[in-house]
């Protein structure tokens, strides 16, 4: 059984890391997300998680979905390790409208899904 957790070691941090990421990486849109990943050699899978100020306003709205977006991901990341895949990943939220959680973990499979399936 996988350890379906999110610890600090898998989460996307430093600044050149995202900016190279985000240059150098691929994208793809699996409704209400985008996705922009970036193959690696080893090591675990690193996630950001990302919700847009000019889309939602109030900081309870950001947090909410960053809050789904991160538990879709939990629940799902064991796609990746069957895999044996290891990606920096990006989750962009770029829907106008607030999705319900069941809606994200069906988007954020789908995603994790696609990517395993990259050759």
């Amino acid at each position: 059984m996988m350890n379906a957790t999110f610890p600090k070691s898998e989460k996307l941090c430093g600044g050149q890391v995202v900016d190279h990421l985000y240059k150098t990486g691929k994208r793809f849109v699996a409704w209400p997300m985008r996705v922009t990943y970036l193959p690696l050699a080893d090591g675990p899978s690193q996630v950001l998680i990302w919700a847009p100020k000019a889309l939602f306003k109030h900081a309870v709205d950001r947090n909410r979905l960053r809050r789904q977006m991160r538990e879709a991901y939990r629940l799902n990341k064991h796609v990746l390790v069957d895999a044996d895949k290891h990606y920096h990943l990006a989750f962009n939220y770029i829907d106008k409208e607030m999705q319900d959680f069941k809606t994200i973990s069906k988007a954020m499979g789908k995603a994790l899904k696609r990517l395993t399936e990259e050759a």
